[in-house]
């Protein structure tokens, strides 16, 4: 059996540890007998839509999210989104989360177009929500034994959840997508995303 992942943007967006997202499926991985593989996918590089069967796009700062979302919309969008009609699966964290949506709005400056994986919408706010969570997920996620994620949130960006996806859980402890709602996280079909740094799949082994 083989594994193919594709890293998007590791350069460019691969904040607060979340490279341990990757260590954990390639042990994991490893330890099953899976041979797998990892490419690093970098801007102006196109995508062989039937390469990968995961996809991990960690976060980055606002200036790294611009560049990228103009990559995104030039050179892998579509492809992207072909991608995940044939089944890969996406993961996608802080800012990569956002890109998997629709848009993030930065202050007064234009919105950053992502790749429309995800129904939710991200604008720029003055609150910062950093700190421990805890969240209960969505029950269509849970298995017997296991029905928390826990992690660490940094971001200032609101998420707002639209109707063609779901929130990935309710809050239990921390902020979530935008501390109103208590909702944190979106996924649609084998596209999920959230906030949750650890780094996620490390501390969370029954996800991965």
């Amino acid at each position: 059996m083989k594994l193919a992942i594709g890293w998007l943007y590791a350069r460019q967006m691969s904040t607060y540890g979340d490279r341990g997202n990757i260590l954990t499926l390639w042990k994991r991985a490893a330890w099953r007998g899976i041979q797998i593989t990892l490419r690093e996918i970098d801007q102006k590089e196109k995508i062989d839509p039937t390469r990968f069967d995961l996809y991990f796009f960690g976060g980055g700062q606002d200036q790294a999210q611009k560049s990228v979302s103009d990559d995104l919309q030039n050179y892998k969008k579509e492809d992207l989104r072909k991608a995940a009609r044939l089944g890969s699966v996406f993961l996608g964290i802080c800012g990569g989360y956002q890109l998997l949506g629709n848009y993030y709005r930065p202050f007064n400056e234009p919105e950053l177009k992502g790749v429309g994986l995800l129904d939710v919408v991200t604008v720029a706010s003055s609150d910062r929500m950093i700190g421990n969570i805890v969240i209960e997920l969505d029950k269509n996620l849970q298995d017997e034994n296991e029905k928390l994620l826990v992690g660490f949130e940094n971001h200032s960006g609101k998420t707002y959840v639209g109707k063609k996806s779901a929130p990935l859980g309710g809050v239990v402890v921390g902020h979530g997508n935008n501390g109103e709602d208590r909702t944190e996280g979106a996924f649609a079909g084998n596209v999920f995303g959230c906030y949750l740094h650890g780094p996620l799949l490390p501390k969370n082994p029954h996800f991965a």
